[in-house]
């Protein structure tokens, strides 16, 4: 699904030339300009050309063998996320780029949403941050038949609260639910703390009638409202007035100020992030990638989700 959006992408660079499109079931929703530029395996692929860089949007649990055979050909990989299927797989994807001497990063294309990246630059407005909480919530799609919900969709969440916040998750507690049959959750209800003492919330399913996709961050001075999918970004502000009611002293705290919807720039977020990571291939050793390690402290916060499910306690993380 995702990887016939990064071959539009590619093949609209003007300037890149596109190597080809790996898929051993074929070209199924007519993603390539070219047929002959599709290929049945990566050997096939290298065979034809060794690529710059390529983008791996294979299963999860396929993606360290994929990233092993790129990386030891001398191949730069921008990595879907979750970065893998497990915590330890995604450090020997780490591992296994390092020997091969290549670039790489995991594609969080959340980090490049025009509300959360502006929400991002303006968050010093907020003053102390207090929490952060998101929202995702949809039909079931088809397409996932490796993992749930925690490490489709929320593994977006949780690096996002990590990102927003710049701080690692210190602790988890969470519950899901099986309503649909399958081995794996389509719910999951989050509840965390960042180890710089915000607290933060993330409720993901696949059981909701209707897409929503918003993330709300609390400071001691309002509230920055981001939709991302519509990249809308609203700030709240708290009011600043007297109160002269004397009858309300008991009652004053917080009270609604003024309402500010910005004007932004929308690009498509897998734009930015493909520009980011070409830049980055490139040597621009500045550029805004998501960095592999930041990928495994997403997966292992994700299994800490996945085990405090299971076992009903609140889990407490390690440095990844």
């Amino acid at each position: 699904m995702i990887g016939r959006h990064h071959a539009r992408i590619l093949q609209s660079a003007g300037s890149d030339a596109f190597a080809g499109a790996v898929d051993p079931g074929g070209d199924r929703f007519g993603a390539l300009h070219d047929p002959a530029l599709l290929f049945g395996s990566i050997d096939e692929l290298l065979e034809r050309s060794k690529p710059d860089f390529a983008v791996v949007a294979v299963p999860t649990e396929e993606h360290l063998p994929a990233v092993e055979q790129l990386a030891a050909a001398g191949v730069h990989v921008l990595v879907e996320k979750p970065l893998a299927a497990t915590a330890d797989e995604a450090r020997e994807i780490i591992a296994a780029v390092d020997r091969a001497g290549v670039r790489g990063a995991v594609g969080h294309v959340e980090r490049y949403n025009p509300a959360l990246l502006a929400a991002r630059e303006r968050i010093g407005e907020l003053g102390e941050l207090i929490s952060i909480a998101t929202e995702r919530k949809g039909p079931f799609p088809a397409r996932i038949k490796d993992v749930g919900v925690v490490k489709d969709l929320a593994t977006h969440d949780l690096d996002l609260v990590r990102w927003i916040g710049a701080s690692p998750v210190e602790a988890v507690a969470a519950q899901c639910s099986h309503r649909m049959g399958r081995e794996h959750e389509d719910l999951v209800l989050a509840t965390g703390r960042l180890a710089s003492g915000v607290t933060f919330n993330s409720q993901v399913d696949w059981l909701t009638p209707m897409k929503s996709r918003s993330t709300r961050i609390l400071g001691e001075r309002g509230m920055l409202l981001a939709n991302t999918l519509t990249g809308d970004l609203t700030l709240y502000e708290n009011a600043d007035r007297p109160i002269e009611w004397a009858a309300t002293q008991q009652l004053r705290g917080v009270s609604e100020g003024n309402a500010i919807r910005f004007a932004l720039d929308r690009r498509e977020p897998l734009v930015v992030e493909h520009e980011a990571f070409r830049a980055y291939v490139a040597g621009d050793d500045g550029a805004p990638v998501v960095p592999l390690e930041a990928g495994l402290e997403t997966v292992v916060t994700a299994e800490a989700v996945l085990e405090s499910a299971r076992t009903g306690e609140t889990v407490r993380l390690t440095p990844a």
